[in-house]
Parts: structure tokens; C-alpha cells; sequence
């Protein structure tokens, strides 16, 4: 590795829409493309640090490309260091606020930092910061299922190996919630963990009632039951839930866990790289998480949440959504095209 700290060269997004080979229905509809913002950091060393973003809708993948294009411009010439970045962005966008669009770009943005630092040092991020590969527990995500028509790929979950499964509720009422958890707990079995997630789809008081009556499905937790802003209904929920409260995949950088964690949000988190900041946020996040004891899970980013995870302390599941085209070789075309990664630089290793 160089001595010296290397400085960003350029900065380059571009969009991407990939077919989802299982669509993802939840309370308020089906995701069935990964509308995705590919982020180059080209470095002064050679290397360039990649990264990807989910931009959850196709309507803001030209205003990301563009917001990342021009945070890159002002970026020129700084050197890669990711606490320092993220600092001067802090200062920048203070009046504005981080949440949104903004912070998705940033976070991004840091994610591209650390893999270019990690292909500098000839090591994987995980290395990098101080730890090891090692077996992350994992669970397949699912959007609302139904346990008879989705039988065939729940059995598949298990037979590849997954210790979990999470399904979506909300779309119905309770008496369908019911229903399905009740089916796929029976498909299953009771050694296997079933999470289920509402999106924030219920108010505190129907949350209540239903986790009272998916109750004797032993629920490993209930998701977002109440919209995430709303940390006071979070912590109602959760006095009276006998089911773990799950949050935090729409929390904003670590003072929005500092917020949620002071209020009694939730039993665990489970911070999203996209919108907590990134490496750089995720490592304050879980520093909180070990303060207070939390278990902390990871949302979408499996590759390089993977490497997060190894380094923290408190540790839980990995949540597991293939972002793959349905024809998982993609052209020569397309490669060039959409800068495939088949250069998986530094988030590598944890296979």
C-alpha cells in the first residue's frame, strides 16, 4: 500500500433497473425492479472504490445520479479519507438535513471510500477495519407470501440453507395475517425463526392487537409495525408487545439511532448502509448498539453488510434480497454497459 493518502480523481453514477427475480409485495404494493445508482470513486492510485444504492423508485434514480455527479465535482483532489468526507458533508448539508435523497448519496458515496481503501490495502473492508471473515446468520427475505402458492421457495430458503425467513404483512387484515403466518409457521417448523414486517402500515393500537394475536406463532420479531417516524408509538407497541419490536432500517444516520435508542424505540435495530451513513455511519451505530445492548441486524446490502456485521459487537442476522437479474450472466454488453460487478473489489471475502 502507499504511503501516502490517496486523492479522489473523479466521481462517476449511473442508473440501473434490474428485474427482480422474486417481486416484493407489501402493505402499500409490489417492488418488482431494483432501481438501482451505480457509484465509481476513481482514485489518484489506480483504483476505484465501488458501490450501489437502491433508489426505491425509478422516479429519483436521474435526481441521485445527478446529486452524486455533483457532490463528486466539489470532491476533487480531497483525499479518501472517510471521516474527514464525512464531516465536510455534515457542514454542508446541515441546513438542509440529511434525510432523503441527500443522505442516500452520501452514504453511498462513503460505501465507495472504503472499498477503494480496501482494494489499496490488498484487503477485504472487513480486514480493514480491524476484523475477520468469519459466518454471518442469515435469513431470506420475503415480501407477503402465501403459504400454499409460495411452498416450493419457502422449502428452497430452508434447503439453501437459511436459518429464517421474513415475510411482509398489512396488505390484509388481521384474520389474513393470521392465516399466513399460521401456514408458513407449519411449513417451516418451530426450529426455524419467522419475522414478519408491517412497512409501518398500522397505527399503535391495531399494532397491538395484531401481535397479540400472532402471539402463539412465536414470532422472532415484529418489523416497523408503526410508521418509522413515530418513536413514541414505537415504544408503546413494544410495552405491551410479548414479541420483540424490530426498527431502524429507516433511520437516518447515527442521531436518528441516538434518538430511537434514548426513547425505548425498539428491542433491536437494524441500520440500512444506505441511510445511516455508510461504513463510516454503520461503525458509530453499532458502538450505540453495544452501549445499550441492542442486537443489531442489517437491511438489504448483504455484500457489503456482510462485512459490517463481522465487526459488530452485538450482531443478529443478516437480512438476505438478491438484487440479481433473472439471467444471472449478463451480456459482455451489458457489463460494459452498467459497469457489472464482476469487479467485486474489497466487499469480496465474505462468501
Amino acid at each position: 500500500m502507499s504511503k501516502s493518502v490517496p486523492a479522489i480523481r473523479s466521481v462517476e453514477a449511473r442508473a440501473l433497473v434490474v428485474p427482480l427475480a422474486r417481486p416484493v409485495k407489501n402493505a402499500f404494493g409490489v417492488i418488482d425492479v431494483g432501481p438501482l445508482v451505480l457509484i465509481d470513486v476513481e482514485t489518484d492510485q489506480g483504483v476505484t472504490g465501488h458501490s450501489y444504492i437502491f433508489a426505491y423508485s425509478k422516479l429519483t434514480l436521474k435526481p441521485l445520479v445527478h446529486l452524486i455527479k455533483e457532490i463528486g465535482r466539489e470532491l476533487t483532489g480531497r483525499p479518501v479519507a472517510p471521516y474527514d468526507l464525512m464531516a465536510a458533508m455534515d457542514a454542508k448539508f446541515r441546513l438542509l438535513g440529511w434525510r432523503g435523497l441527500v443522505g442516500m448519496a452520501v452514504s453511498g458515496l462513503d460505501m465507495a471510500y472504503w472499498d477503494a481503501l480496501g482494494q489499496l490495502a490488498d484487503k477485504p473492508v472487513v480486514e480493514l477495519l480491524g476484523g475477520s471473515p468469519k459466518p454471518i446468520r442469515a435469513y431470506d427475505s420475503y415480501g407477503v407470501v402465501d403459504p400454499v402458492a409460495d411452498e416450493r421457495a419457502l422449502r428452497r430458503s430452508l434447503e439453501q440453507g437459511f436459518r429464517g425467513i421474513k415475510i411482509k404483512g398489512g396488505d390484509g387484515d388481521a384474520a389474513n395475517d393470521e392465516r399466513v403466518v399460521k401456514g408458513v409457521r407449519a411449513l417451516i417448523g418451530p426450529d426455524i425463526a419467522l419475522m414478519i414486517d408491517f412497512n409501518q402500515s398500522l397505527d399503535p393500537a391495531e399494532a397491538a392487537r395484531r401481535i397479540a394475536r400472532l402471539a402463539p406463532y412465536d414470532l422472532h420479531w415484529i418489523e416497523e409495525p408503526v410508521p418509522q417516524e413515530n418513536l413514541s408509538g414505537h415504544a408503546k407497541v413494544r410495552e405491551t408487545s410479548a414479541t420483540p419490536i424490530q426498527a431502524g432500517e429507516n433511520w437516518w444516520f447515527p442521531r436518528g439511532f441516538a434518538e430511537a435508542i434514548a426513547l425505548g424505540a425498539s428491542d433491536f435495530i437494524m441500520p440500512d448502509l444506505m441511510k445511516c451513513g455508510g461504513v463510516t455511519g454503520w461503525l458509530q451505530v453499532a458502538a450505540q448498539a453495544e452501549a445499550a445492548n441492542i442486537p443489531m441486524s442489517s437491511h438489504l446490502f448483504a455484500e457489503a453488510s456482510a462485512h459490517m456485521l463481522a465487526v459488530t459487537p452485538t450482531a443478529h442476522w443478516l437480512e438476505f434480497l438478491d438484487f440479481c437479474q433473472r439471467d444471472p450472466r449478463p451480456s459482455r454488453r451489458d457489463r460494459r454497459r452498467h459497469g457489472h460487478r464482476a469487479r467485486a473489489g474489497s466487499w469480496a471475502g465474505m462468501e
